[in-house]
């Protein structure tokens, strides 16, 4: 599978697109997927894919998930797409591995591939939810690139332990006054600073891995003399359990709407986006050990790693539960870190992942 999954990166990577704009990527993906004898349905939850392929016998459903979208980001100041994730290469694995399937058939079983939007937005799994695509789903496989500090070309861990994630964003309203008269108005900006001083105070127990941190900021007016009535900030919330991130999110409301009344300001804080924490199914893990062996050898097999990242993809244990889940981290010295748009790893590593989930899909239909 090799040079497939090769020409298949090389050909996603080159047409980048954010979430819900899939549109080349879900159609040439669906185009793969057709041509390999699937059953396919396009426009799933906005761009996604579903293909579809019926084993000899009856048996279980078995998904395998790829996301599909690629991030903007600013580079010399200038906005561009870049595959900065990887989500070109999970798909290229899922793809690859799913034609060998076609091509060698299923003993039993229903294979079900799902190319995800979204991933990166928080919402792409919802959307394909709501679309149906747990219906009848039994196991669900999904694999992920993981930076050099975590895993190396040659090795992989069975269950990818993400933490719990969350978008939050604040409005913080003053009031407007000529920049000669401060003291006539309430500083949006300043309600801002006391706003980040008051999360940044924010003590958790440090057993449990948290963090919280303002990532946008947005404040004024085309005019430097005017005092901003208005301000917006995008915070970023991260704990390792589903508890410590409910605990996370009603800190830093307090401190939102705290910090902000200390200047005079008022403040409004809603969660726009958030996914849960890994909850994986212990015999998929350990169907997974196997497939790391299988392919790398036992060196390769790393125990479970705890990562505070967070995906998407636990969206869907969560709306089924039961659904018997697994996910693995595949070593590529990928370097200097996801969502870097410098970004680049060992591309030899993906017929490593790609074996594994066939390996595991195969052991599960036999």
């Amino acid at each position: 599978m090799e040079a497939r999954i090769q020409a298949a990166y090389e050909h996603l990577h080159a047409i980048p697109e954010v979430g819900f704009q899939e549109f080349q990527t879900s159609a040439w993906l669906a185009e793969q997927v057709r041509a390999a004898g699937f059953q396919v349905t396009t426009g799933v939850g906005g761009t996604g894919v579903v293909a579809v392929l019926e084993g000899q016998a009856p048996g279980p459903v078995v998904g395998l998930r790829g996301d599909m979208d690629a991030l903007a980001q600013l580079v010399d100041g200038q906005e561009i797409r870049v595959h900065s994730c990887g989500h070109d290469a999970h798909c290229a694995m899922v793809l690859a591995a799913a034609e060998e399937l076609a091509r060698t058939g299923l003993a039993r079983g229903t294979l079900r591939v799902l190319f995800q939007p979204a991933e990166e937005t928080l919402f792409g799994a919802t959307r394909m939810i709501e679309a149906g695509v747990l219906e009848g789903l039994d196991v669900l496989l999904g694999i992920h690139l993981r930076p050099i500090q975590e895993a190396r070309t040659g090795q992989a861990t069975p269950a990818l332990c993400h933490g719990a994630s969350a978008i939050m964003a604040v409005t913080l309203t003053g009031r407007t006054a000529h920049g000669a008269r401060p003291h006539l108005g309430i500083n949006a900006i300043n309600a801002a600073a006391a706003v980040i001083n008051a999360v940044s105070a924010i003590n958790l127990t440090p057993a449990v891995p948290w963090s919280c941190k303002v990532t946008r900021l947005h404040a004024g007016g085309p005019s430097a003399n005017i005092i901003p009535d208005r301000a917006e900030l995008t915070l970023d919330l991260r704990a390792q359990f589903n508890d410590t991130m409910q605990v996370l999110t009603e800190r830093v409301e307090l401190a939102v709407r705290g910090g902000a009344a200390t200047v005079g300001a008022g403040a409004e804080a809603k969660i726009v986006a958030e996914i849960p924490c890994a909850v994986y199914d212990p015999e998929i893990v350990a169907l997974a050990r196997e497939a790391i062996i299988a392919v790398l050898g036992a060196p390769g097999l790393l125990e479970p790693v705890i990562t505070p990242g967070g995906d998407d993809f636990h969206r869907y244990v969560q709306a089924k539960p039961g659904l018997r889940t697994g996910f693995i981290g595949l070593g590529c010295d990928l370097a200097p870190g996801l969502h870097d748009p410098a970004m680049s790893f060992d591309r030899s590593a993906l017929v490593h992942g790609s074996a594994m989930l066939l390996h595991m899909v195969r052991r599960l239909t036999e």
